[in-house]
Order: C-alpha cells, then sequence, then structure tokens
C-alpha cells in the first residue's frame, strides 16, 4: 500500500495529494484504483478517479504557479515588456510627430521631439492634447530604461555565464524566446543559433527561402561586428557556447571564465580568415 500515492492520505485532502503526485514515484506499474478502495482511500473506481483528476489538476496548478514565479520568469516578463515599451513608445512618437507637424510646419521627429513637447506648456486646448501625448511617450521610454536596469540587475543572478557572454539584454531575450532557462538549456546549439529567425526558417523549410544563418544573436558583436562572409562561422561558434553556458547556468549555476576565454579565442581565430576583419 505504502507505494500508492494515495497512502497515509485523507480523501479531502487535495493539497496533500498533489504533493504526493508531484513528489512520488512508483518501482512499476499496480492496480492503483483496486488498492485505493483496499485501502479504503476510495470507496469504488470511479470515487478513485475523480480524487485522481482534483489531486493532478491541483498538481499541475501548483507547478505552473512555482514556474511562473521563477526568477527566469521575471525575467523573461520584464525583457518582454520592456520591448513591448519600446515599440509602443516608437509607434506613439510617430503619431505625436505627425499630430504636432499639423499644428507646426518646423515640428520634429521621434522620441527626442515628443521630450520637446512633453516640457512644453501650450495654451490651445488641441496643442495640450499633443503634449499631453508626448508625455506619455516619455513615460513609456523612462519605463523601458527602468525595465532595462533591471534586466541588466537580474540576468547575472539567473544566468552568470549566458550573460557574461551574451550580456545582459541578448541573454533575458534568448531566455524569453526558449520560454525558460530551462528550454533554453536543452535547445541544441543549432536551434540556439535561429532564435528569432523562426519566420526565415519556415520560409526556408517552405522552400521559399534560403537557410538563416543566425537569429537574434547577430545582434552581439562577434556575429554582428565580423566580415558578412565569415558571419556563418561566428554564429555557430557563438550559439555553441551559449548553448553550453545556459546548461551550466541551469543545471549548476557554477560560473565558468574559460566558457567566454574560449569563446573569444574561437573568433579570433574566425576573423583572421582572409575575407575576415
Amino acid at each position: 500500500m505504502t507505494d500508492g500515492w494515495f497512502a497515509g492520505l485523507e480523501p479531502g485532502d487535495t493539497e496533500a495529494a498533489a504533493a504526493s503526485i508531484r513528489e512520488g514515484t512508483a518501482e512499476e506499474p499496480a492496480d492503483w484504483p483496486a488498492l485505493a478502495v483496499q485501502a479504503g482511500f476510495a470507496e469504488d473506481e470511479a470515487s478513485y478517479y475523480r480524487l485522481l483528476r482534483a489531486a493532478t489538476v491541483a498538481a499541475a496548478s501548483a507547478a505552473a504557479t512555482e514556474r511562473e514565479r521563477a526568477d527566469d520568469r521575471q525575467l523573461v516578463h520584464a525583457v518582454r515588456v520592456m520591448d513591448d515599451c519600446r515599440e509602443a513608445a516608437n509607434g506613439l512618437a510617430e503619431r505625436v510627430a505627425e499630430w504636432g507637424g499639423s499644428r507646426d510646419a518646423d515640428a520634429g521627429a521621434g522620441l527626442d521631439y515628443a521630450r520637446e513637447l512633453a516640457d512644453s506648456e501650450p495654451s490651445d486646448p488641441v496643442d495640450r492634447r499633443v503634449a499631453s501625448l508626448a508625455r506619455r511617450v516619455v513615460d513609456l521610454d523612462e519605463e523601458r530604461e527602468r525595465l532595462r536596469r533591471f534586466v541588466e540587475r537580474t540576468a547575472p543572478e539567473v544566468a552568470p555565464n549566458l550573460t557574461a557572454m551574451a550580456g545582459p539584454v541578448l541573454a533575458a531575450r534568448l531566455i524569453a524566446l526558449a520560454g525558460g532557462l530551462a528550454a533554453l538549456a536543452k535547445k541544441p546549439s543549432g536551434t540556439v543559433q535561429v532564435l528569432g529567425a523562426e519566420d526565415a526558417l519556415f520560409a526556408h523549410l517552405r522552400g521559399s527561402a534560403p537557410s538563416p544563418k543566425h537569429g537574434i544573436i547577430y545582434t552581439h558583436e562577434y556575429v554582428r561586428g565580423t566580415a558578412r562572409e565569415q558571419r556563418g562561422s561566428a554564429a555557430r561558434a557563438l550559439a555553441g557556447k551559449l548553448a553550453i553556458a545556459a546548461r551550466v547556468d541551469h543545471y549548476s549555476g557554477e560560473r565558468k571564465p574559460e566558457l567566454e576565454t574560449e569563446l573569444d579565442a574561437r573568433i579570433g581565430r574566425i576573423r583572421e580568415r582572409e575575407g575576415g576583419t
């Protein structure tokens, strides 16, 4: 009886049952409904399955809550909102410039113009609305900057090796694209290489485009700053080390500076090739 997830539990204690489901194991299958009835845990087979369903739903809910509260999930939320703030601020800044341009032939453009208007105190009712919108744009941009600082503080705690090689923002975006640090740690380097280039990859699989050489890791200086004909090699080298870094961060968290040293040497050799930079 002791092997069953229900051993020692009261039928109405769903929380304890959920914990038993999450933490327990059995060496081999058994006729669990019959054993539960025999142990007095359930009245019959139908009752057993009702209790099992309640326990598994509670276990799944607890696991989901735990996952969302994990540090890497908070980092994912932060970097996604940071990017949303940037996109929204830039889009609204265009509207401010368009609206302001209808009122002033010398109107500027972009976030700088929005900041200029945000500091103004117009008396005209329409101009006041434009200035009010400009202040919202500035608020969004300032929130984006606060979120960036949060990401820069949090990423080294969540993924120290990945952050050291990729930088905090790129590390956070890779984790977000993968769906979490655990998911990133399980991905092969070839997948890490093209994270963020899913549209191009699917077009390639349909036969309508060449295979993408890199995804979001293009923003890393080791890819962007390497000569075009060597970027594929640089992207593969970088992705390989980033994949290893993610695994180390997830499974041990031990800091391994030698990964950066090895990457630096590899990129140096790539850039020494004919046609490199």
